[in-house]
């Protein structure tokens, strides 16, 4: 009985998987289109004037605007305020070659650069689907792949906020996918050509979309450490000399992507600023007097003219540090209130982040339950897939793990989980498609008891 069982179920899945393994190429175009579409007839791009163009962007925006006039890279706020380090410089840049090209806080580079991060968020479709396909099957992967083509949550980032979320989710998420590769995960499940495993131009590779990474958003690089070390703990032990020999060549070209801009730094300040220098007022304003776990953007150079007057006064790199130490005192002074603090930041990152303004009860109510369902699921996910022992769930572990641990400490808003969420979508996917074959199995066997 078992085996008619099994093999029922097998062939039941097997024809489920040819008529589900189509090219993700499908989910990329009609995902792009949704996403273009979306944010075309919806008018997301159009930018509030407000405060001359500020939410176009915000601190990106604002220097990437004194790039594209001749200023260089500063004047993150109001008005020339000199030279900055506040955010990292991958997306301003980018952000800049939209305005030389089509005009500064123009419409048409709003529609542009939107449309540049729609092209991204479409095209993670494809590492979604080969992250699904090497580490469960190529049912999960279908799933995920549309998932993450059509869900509006996936794609709300790309077609209206100007900022580095989409292009740090796309880098971390083919980062993952080369990770896979080099550790030759599920070679087998997608029958592709031989996959040459960890070579030295995939190091090299590595090395240099973790650079990219860093200069985008460096609180993802906590995981570069483990995701280097599992794929050399995934080699054979008379290998290892070679794979540290080239992880060592990866690790060269991750400070060479970052030597450029921390020479600028020095050049500029006279300190050594590894990637940006905001972090100390960043975290006075995330425990600062009054902090509530959220960021106090009341007292934030962009919203409070005394601290904007201050930031003048003091240069940029001494008044982070006179908020950074001013937050040290305070921290160290009350242990048990920072712990709060940590402790409801990690709530929020996971449960939804409260959400002021006026766009009533039912919107955010839909909003915190969409949040709340997607981390559960992801979670609930990701202990099956450990229960189970899939291939590279511990590595998602730490992903999970580490990824949130900045914001923790610091501060928490609902885009910081953006890099996470294409996990979340495969995860979740693969916890109901499990669930799906439990119900079939129990189903199959009462048939097969049946007919016994």
């Amino acid at each position: 009985m078992n085996r008619i069982t099994e093999s029922s179920f097998r062939s039941l899945d097997a024809q489920s998987l040819d008529a589900k393994s189509s090219s993700p190429w499908t989910a990329v175009w009609i995902g792009l289109f949704v996403r273009i579409a979306y944010m075309t007839l919806a008018r997301t791009w159009r930018m509030r004037p407000y405060d001359h163009h500020f939410a176009f962007g915000y601190e990106m925006g604002r220097i990437a605007q004194a790039i594209a006039t001749g200023y260089g890279y500063a004047d993150p706020f109001r008005g020339h305020t000199g030279p900055t380090a506040w955010v990292p410089p991958l997306y301003p840049w980018i952000l800049a070659g939209d305005f030389r090209l089509f005009g500064v806080y123009s419409a048409l580079s709003a529609w542009m650069i939107l449309a540049f991060d729609c092209v991204l968020n479409a095209l993670i479709v494809l590492a979604v689907w080969e992250i699904a396909a090497r580490c469960f099957n190529r049912n999960v992967a279908w799933w995920s792949a549309w998932v993450w083509a059509l869900y509006p949550a996936a794609m709300q980032y790309a077609i209206k906020s100007v900022w580095e979320m989409t292009l740090t989710t796309f880098l971390f998420s083919w980062v993952l996918v080369l990770t896979l590769r080099m550790r030759r995960i599920g070679d087998a499940a997608l029958s592709t050509k031989p996959n040459p495993g960890s070579t030295i131009k995939r190091w090299a590779f590595f090395g240099l979309l973790w650079g990219l990474i860093a200069l985008s958003n460096p609180a993802l690089c906590l995981f570069l450490p483990v995701a280097g070390l599992w794929i050399v703990g995934g080699s054979p032990r008379r290998l290892w000399p070679r794979q540290i020999g080239c992880a060592a060549l990866a690790a060269l070209i991750f400070i060479a992507c970052l030597v450029p801009w921390t020479w600028r730094d020095w050049r500029v300040f006279h300190h050594f600023i590894p990637l940006r220098d905001n972090l100390g007022v960043e975290v006075y304003l995330g425990n600062g007097p009054g902090a509530t776990g959220l960021l106090m953007e009341y007292d934030h150079p962009f919203q409070a003219p005394d601290q904007l007057r201050l930031y003048r006064q003091m240069g940029e790199y001494s008044y982070s540090h006179w908020r950074g130490d001013l937050a040290k005192r305070i921290i160290l002074a009350n242990p048990g209130r920072f712990l709060v603090l940590c402790l409801k930041r990690a709530y929020y990152f996971w449960f939804s982040v409260p959400h002021p303004g006026d766009e009533g009860f039912i919107n955010e109510y839909g909003r915190n339950l969409n949040f709340q369902f997607t981390s559960l699921v992801g979670l609930f996910g990701l202990a099956l897939a450990l229960r189970r022992r899939i291939p590279a769930a511990w590595l998602f572990f730490w992903a999970f793990l580490l990824l949130p641990l900045t914001y923790y400490a610091v501060t928490v808003h609902a885009r910081f989980r953006h890099p996470l969420e294409p996990l979340i979508a495969i995860l979740a996917v693969y916890l109901f498609q499990s669930a799906e074959k439990s119900r079939e199995v129990r189903w199959l066997r009462r048939g097969a008891a049946a007919r016994t």
